[in-house]
């Protein structure tokens, strides 16, 4: 079912979301006391944030259906409507994320049922958070059992097994033991990185990515090991692997996606205008010349770095242009940069300074001043 109002994020779970899911699990339980779902959901839910309403959904589930779990898990298997057909709308089955909490909160003593039923789950909405608690907990176990679905015939199912153990998971908890000591990941990762489909794989780029926050050497190494299949699928996952690493301007993961370090380029950036109040956007502006004897790929990217609150400043890598420059070839680049307020990046007046970035090397930068809007 597809989320179509325009209301808060939050508001998703309100009686209506209620009602609906009380009905889906009363079609397969008739028994199912949906009124006392219903009052159980909404209890005071006008002041709870997201979460809290998920949290809260998911124990009304656990008062109103049967007290033994594997019954009641058997139950909410049965409720789960079709399968979803599509790889990029998995939000369409958001009315199930309270499963996945339900699961989370109270199956973890049920090993076998939870993991079946996350499965199935997973292919009407991403079990990526049920998973996590699991993998903290019954670690060993947790992965022998995602060992065994690397080759499911669902899309959903396989992208599961690496969405689920990814350490720096949106929204989801950070996977400490495996921040350390990431080795039950990369059979994962070897067995998917050239999965048929870009809704796998893009999900093995992610985790990789996570996992170079923490790991680069070892993300480089099975980077570098992955590249002598010759694959184009595996070529791609590589690449977006490799991204966090790009935009710090690591020279090894640079070279690999054939971005060397670059040589006799002369380039000037600017911005206008150089007085921009919050709210308002400024064009950033570059003028880049070879002057070497060769052609060069060049990665031209432009960090931006942002004045904090008291004296901590904070940047930001934003992609701008990828390109061949052949030897005395000069190129003017414009970019239209907002300077907006978003839910991830407050922003204060005072003075801020732009660089130009080319192959991961500073070769430019200016200063505008970022005025109250």
């Amino acid at each position: 079912m597809a989320q179509k109002e325009a209301k808060p994020f939050k508001d998703w779970f309100d009686r209506k979301a209620a009602v609906a899911l009380g009905q889906q699990i009363g079609s397969a339980h008739p028994d199912f006391d949906q009124q006392l779902f219903v009052r159980h959901c909404v209890k005071k839910i006008t002041p709870l944030e997201f979460n809290a309403r998920v949290k809260q959904f998911a124990a009304a589930m656990a008062l109103t259906l049967p007290d033994h779990y594997p019954d009641a898990i058997s139950v909410v298997k049965k409720s789960l409507p079709p399968s979803l057909p599509g790889y990029e709308s998995i939000t369409d089955g958001w009315l199930q994320w309270p499963v996945g909490q339900y699961i989370a909160d109270y199956g973890q003593d049920h090993f076998a049922e939870s993991m079946d039923a996350m499965a199935e789950l997973t292919k009407r909405f991403s079990s990526e958070f049920a998973v996590r608690p699991f993998v903290e907990h019954q670690s060993d176990a947790t992965f022998d059992y995602l060992y065994q679905l690397l080759d499911d015939p669902n899309p959903h199912v396989r992208r599961w097994c690496s969405e689920g153990c990814r350490t720096r998971l949106p929204w989801g908890n950070k996977l400490h033991d495996l921040i350390a000591d990431p080795s039950p990941i990369w059979p994962i990762l070897d067995a998917l990185k050239d999965d048929d489909e870009i809704y796998v794989r893009r999900s093995v780029a992610n985790n990789m990515n996570d996992l170079s926050k923490d790991h680069p050497k070892d993300v480089m190494a099975h980077c570098k090991a992955w590249r002598k299949e010759k694959s184009l699928k595996v070529d791609w996952v590589i690449k977006h692997a490799l991204r966090g690493l790009i935009k710090a301007g690591d020279s090894q993961a640079l070279a690999l996606i054939g971005f060397n370090r670059p040589s006799s380029i002369g380039a000037v950036v600017g911005v206008s205008p150089r007085k921009v109040k919050i709210g308002e956007s400024l064009t950033v502006s570059a003028i880049i010349k070879n002057e070497s004897t060769r052609q060069q790929a060049l990665l031209i990217d432009y960090v931006v770095h942002y004045k904090g609150k008291l004296t901590a400043e904070r940047s930001k890598v934003f992609k701008w242009k990828t390109l061949n420059l052949a030897a005395g070839q000069s190129i003017t680049l414009d970019k239209k940069h907002p300077m907006r307020l978003t839910t991830i990046r407050a922003l204060y007046p005072g003075a801020h300074r732009i660089e130009l970035q080319i192959n991961g090397r500073i070769v430019a930068s200016t200063d505008f001043q970022l005025l109250p809007g």
